[in-house]
């Protein structure tokens, strides 16, 4: 049998088995070795897996997964809330428009979707619930609101391509994820409101309007300088790298130093045992991270050194001389893989065997990357895996099929603006090309 089928067979095999990814793409590279190399390559395993994560921008990754942790345990999300709440008002549909939003703000602190799901979660349900939201759509919501971490900057997904993808300036991403972002959100706010104001969800007379449990209406100046410190996150980030004060990756140094001095000097609501118990959980959750990008290295290597990647290039560009449909296809697998699997494991595997398709119908790599980004945020609230969904419905305590119908709804909304990005690539672009950024 031909070595890249047993490569490929082995990966495919050991998913469907319930092997964890990371081992599934070493194992399957080993594979790989073995029927189509020397059994001599195994000696190169160690070296592999070692070059896949000794790159300086993945430091970014485990700091801003920490960055998200601290800001989640020093009461940011309830601040925020009370401030987009002062703002909006109770009226139908205004908690489902402060869920939206707050999502997206919290997005540009942690880049981490579960995580922004979880702390706007433990906030918001509650109080939806007593102003007569249905606890799925409830979830959905937010899941689906979280999922804008993933474009919003600073984003793991987006450092993550930006190191896939050689020659892509993470600036650029950034900059360009930040409309696209926000279209997503916006895009969910339409059926949010609609659906709403035709089921009568709260309004000004309803008990349980307000965001906190036995708060009164929270005044607009007092709220916005309790969430003055949260607000200046974002500002500081993506100040802090349009000047060239830091890098992306010294940025993330920057945001966690903002995140502890907020928790424990001006919310006080978070201890300096909780931060050291929060170092710990980040790096649980880092290892797991940097694991599936080590044992990718040798999957990719394998992959590289058989052919197999160019190989599936070639037969996927031999499918189609038409750009707008391969791109189309190329968007539903990705969109089918995005339901199963985690945005690193879908950069780590795709990406290999995507970028010659891309270079080879001249897509700009930022643009292209926006979308892959979009697109993986869809997955990100499409069971039957939907990250995301699975943290809210924890929280909400319901059953994930439960959401389903709501699931659908947002992904329709949110595939609205994946189009539009996708038909009007400036929306992407304009903002990095007026930064100056390179982009590809």
């Amino acid at each position: 049998m031909n070595p890249d089928l047993w490569m490929l067979l082995a990966f495919a095999g050991l998913l469907v088995a319930g092997v964890p990814v990371a081992f599934s793409l070493g194992l399957a590279g080993a594979v790989g070795i073995l029927s189509g190399l020397s059994p001599a390559m195994l000696a190169t395993l160690g070296t592999n897996t070692y070059n896949s994560i000794a790159k300086y921008p993945l430091i970014a990754i485990p700091l801003f997964i920490l960055t998200g942790l601290i800001f989640e345990r020093a009461g940011v999300a309830a601040r925020l809330v009370r401030f987009a709440q002062a703002l909006i008002g109770p009226r139908h549909g205004g908690l489902a428009v402060v869920a939206v939003l707050v999502c997206m703000i919290m997005g540009g602190m942690s880049g981490s979707g579960p995580a922004d799901a979880a702390a706007v979660a433990m906030v918001m349900l509650p109080s939806m619930t007593r102003a007569g939201y249905p606890r799925p759509f409830s979830a959905t919501l937010i899941a689906a609101s979280a999922s804008t971490a993933i474009l919003i900057p600073p984003s793991v997904a987006l450092i993550l391509y930006s190191i896939v993808v050689p020659g892509v300036d993470l600036r650029a991403l950034f900059a360009a994820g930040l409309f696209p972002g926000i279209l997503a959100g916006l895009a969910l706010l339409g059926p949010a409101l609609l659906v709403s104001h035709r089921h009568g969800w709260e309004g000004s007379g309803r008990e349980g309007a307000t965001p906190v449990e036995g708060a009164e209406h929270p005044r607009v100046g007092e709220s916005f300088r309790q969430a003055l410190p949260a607000l200046f996150a974002p500002v500081l980030i993506l100040g802090g790298l349009r000047s060239g004060l830091f890098t992306p990756t010294e940025a993330a140094v920057v945001a966690v130093a903002y995140g502890a001095l907020v928790g424990l000097f001006l919310t006080r609501e978070m201890g300096w045992r909780e931060l050291w118990g929060l170092l710990g959980e980040a790096a649980v959750i880092s290892g797991v991270v940097m694991l599936i990008i080590a044992m990718a290295g040798i999957f990719a290597w394998a992959g590289t050194m058989l052919g197999t990647f160019r190989h599936l290039a070639e037969g996927i560009v031999g499918l189609s001389d038409s750009g707008p449909l391969m791109l189309v296809l190329i968007m539903l697998a990705v969109l089918v893989a995005g339901m199963l699997l985690d945005a690193i494991s879908i950069y780590l595997i795709m990406m290999p065997i995507l970028i010659p398709v891309m270079q080879h119908f001249g897509w700009n790599p930022v643009w292209f990357g926006i979308l892959l980004a979009m697109n993986i945020a869809i997955g990100q609230f499409t069971p039957p895996v939907a990250v995301n969904l699975m943290v809210t419905t924890e929280v909400a305590k319901v059953r994930l099929e439960q959401t389903l119908g709501w699931a659908l709804l947002f992904v329709a909304a949110m595939a609205g603006a994946l189009a539009l990005v996708a038909v009007f690539p400036e929306i992407a672009l304009w903002l990095p090309r007026m930064l100056g950024y390179n982009l590809g």
